[in-house]
């Protein structure tokens, strides 16, 4: 007989006491994983359903309802990605402000009432005010010595010569717009005899001794007069640069600027140029370059003959008075005084520095006017067809229809002395 097997045991029921504890247990801890969870999800989560703690107990976690008697539905949502999506706290930055388009714009309060812009608006009105003030200092030094006054005179009593008398007075004004200066003037007048250079430095010498109220700071120098023996020429040179100091070192005291005319330079020795020259160098006090030097000389004046010659042929304007203008025009002046510097250049470094003014030929109709000033000067009735006779015993150059003074006005005063 096959022997029988016994029965499987049926399973034995888990004991009802110790279910209970386990299963509170673990609703204790589902409900402190809800109770974290719930602290981590937004402020408005819970107002859009029952959050985790009104499920129950039973609740499934990652499980969400949308409405109170809906059924549950899986969102697969674990608890790591609740956590990534909980907000963070963003940082207060400070605001923008945005400028609309169509209004201005304007700095800050505290950037337009800076204290360096008022320091610069400051410096600019005291610059201005400066810069005022030199001018009318300039106008008053300048009327100081009455310029106006010496060319009215200058027109009057130089006759033939306006180009030459407007460029003296030009160049005196601009001179002496200002009192103080880094370098004299030096005024080189040439022309042939005759023309009214040795005039002119006598007019000036009159006029700068009216103005300036002292007759020392005016200095006339003759060539001929005050070095006559040319073995002599140590002492006529110690003698003109003990005037020449004299005289401006008054003027520096005064403060004003003195005049020196040195007449029949082409007389003077090299010893005598030299002595000149070094009053125009840099090295010099300051007290010589304030001050206004008129050489007077007839070097050149063949060459001024032939320019004067050979553009008589020009279209010259009238005056006035029916009379010709005398010399050509601005353009051939200014040929003129080129080839000149040239020529002098050669005789002696001093005129390189100095302003060169041509003095031209005299016509007959200016010798006329010569000798009607000089008659009415000797008390003589000035009349005008007796100086036409007078004038036409003088020699003159005749080219193209126009006569030219050989001497210019040099026989006026001889002639008019026999009368």
């Amino acid at each position: 007989m096959d022997p029988i097997s016994p029965e499987p045991a049926a399973p034995r029921a888990p004991d009802p006491g110790v279910i209970a504890p386990v299963r509170a247990v673990l609703r204790l801890r589902r409900r402190v994983c809800l109770l974290r969870k719930r602290r981590l999800l937004l402020p408005g989560a819970g107002s859009a359903g029952a959050g985790p703690a009104d499920r129950g107990p039973d609740a499934v976690p990652g499980a969400s309802r949308s409405g109170t008697d809906q059924p549950l539905f899986f969102t697969f949502d674990g608890a790591a990605e609740l956590t990534s999506r909980a907000p963070r706290k963003r940082r207060r930055r400070s605001r923008v402000v945005l400028y609309p388009e169509s209004s201005r714009k304007y700095l800050p309060r505290a950037e337009r009432r800076s204290r360096a812009q008022r320091c610069l608006l400051l410096l600019v009105a005291i610059v201005g005010f400066q810069v005022l003030n030199a001018i009318e200092n300039l106008d008053d030094n300048a009327q100081r010595y009455d310029l106006d006054g010496l060319e009215k005179a200058l027109q009057r009593a130089v006759f033939g010569q306006p180009a030459a008398v407007g460029r003296i007075v030009a160049l005196l004004r601009d001179y002496l717009a200002t009192h103080v200066h880094s370098r004299p003037l030096l005024l080189a007048l040439h022309g042939p005899s005759g023309v009214g250079k040795s005039h002119v430095g006598r007019l000036l010498a009159r006029h700068f001794r009216a103005v300036l109220d002292d007759g020392a700071l005016v200095l006339q120098y003759h060539a001929r007069h005050h070095c006559p023996e040319p073995s002599a020429v140590k002492a006529c040179r110690e003698e003109l640069a003990r005037r020449v100091a004299d005289v401006v070192a008054r003027a520096e005291a005064e403060e004003k600027t003195p005049l020196l005319v040195l007449d029949e330079v082409e007389a003077m020795p090299p010893a005598l140029l030299d002595e000149v020259h070094g009053f125009l160098q840099p090295q010099r006090s300051h007290q010589f370059h304030s001050a206004i030097y008129v050489l007077l000389s007839s070097t050149g004046g063949g060459e001024i003959t032939r320019f004067v010659l050979q553009n008589a042929t020009r279209a010259l304007p009238l005056r006035p008075n029916g009379g010709p203008d005398s010399g050509p025009g601005d353009q051939a002046e200014e040929e003129l005084r080129a080839s000149l510097r040239v020529l002098l250049a050669r005789e002696h470094p001093l005129w390189k520095a100095a302003a060169i003014v041509p003095f031209l030929l005299l016509d007959k109709w200016d010798v006329v006017n010569c000798f009607r000033d000089e008659m009415a000067g000797e008390g003589f009735f000035p009349e005008q067809a007796r100086a036409e006779r007078l004038a036409a015993q003088l020699s003159y150059y005749r080219v193209a229809g126009r006569e030219y003074a050989v001497t210019g006005c040099k026989q006026v005063v001889a002639k008019v002395n026999l009368l």
